[in-house]
């Protein structure tokens, strides 16, 4: 799936962070579990554990004190 949002510099994703993917919000507020370069492992709400390349899935940071 491409996504038409700019996406997030790899630097600026860690583990804990609070996300969300804008093109899919049925999958909910995730958790990031690793950031290793541009693969990103979440854990939504909705839809469980997902590996994202965020060139491809554009994520936002939400609030640290999420969901």
């Amino acid at each position: 799936m491409v996504s038409s949002f700019p996406s997030l510099p790899p630097a600026l994703i860690e583990p804990g962070q609070w996300v969300r993917n804008p093109a899919r919000p049925d999958w909910g507020i995730g958790q990031v579990q690793s950031a290793i370069g541009e693969r990103i492992t979440v854990n939504f709400e909705h839809i469980g554990k997902i590996l994202v390349n965020i060139r491809v899935v554009s994520l936002e940071i939400v609030e640290s004190d999420a969901p």
